[in-house]
């Protein structure tokens, strides 16, 4: 069979509260009193987004990327693991065209950062057709208790 010229992914990423931590989603630093706990800044959305990506174009995922145990990556902004990722995907051909992506969160609110999250990610995907969406957990789970946060993302990229 010839080798098909769009690919879907699907990524997914979750993080627990810590405090003395930035809170960071989709490159945007959100004021709020907790961050997401994690080696990187455990940008829960970038990483389900490199997830779907790294997956769709057949690429190991974002663990073995870029491993928790490597100096190199810690506290690293995940904006610049996305465009290790991008690079990645254009040295084989690929180009993301299709970004949808669901913030699972209690609070804060995050809608106000959205444009800036969707700009951060269409900068570096060279990609205009990213959708970001929040919604709670209706104070079900870890996320309705405020542990922590979640993110989906699916992607459709073309060679």
């Amino acid at each position: 069979m010839d080798e098909l010229n769009f690919r879907v992914g699907y990524g997914y990423d979750v993080h627990r509260f810590a405090k003395g931590r930035r809170l960071v989603l989709g490159g945007v630093e959100i004021p709020y009193g907790e961050g997401l706990e994690g080696h990187s800044d455990a940008d829960v959305l970038l990483h389900a987004i490199c997830d779907a990506l790294l997956g769709a174009a057949g690429f190991e995922d974002i663990g073995h990327q870029f491993p928790n145990t490597d100096a190199r990556y810690k506290d690293i902004s995940s904006l610049l693991l996305l465009e290790k990722v991008h690079s990645l995907l254009s040295e084989k051909g690929w180009k993301a065209v299709n970004v949808d992506c669901m913030v699972l969160l209690e609070e804060p609110k995050i809608y106000k950062h959205i444009p800036e999250m969707k700009k951060n990610i269409s900068r570096v995907l060279k990609c205009e057709n990213i959708s970001i969406k929040a919604t709670t957990s209706e104070g079900l789970g870890f996320i309705g208790n405020r542990e922590g946060c979640s993110a989906n993302a699916v992607v459709l990229i073309h060679k």
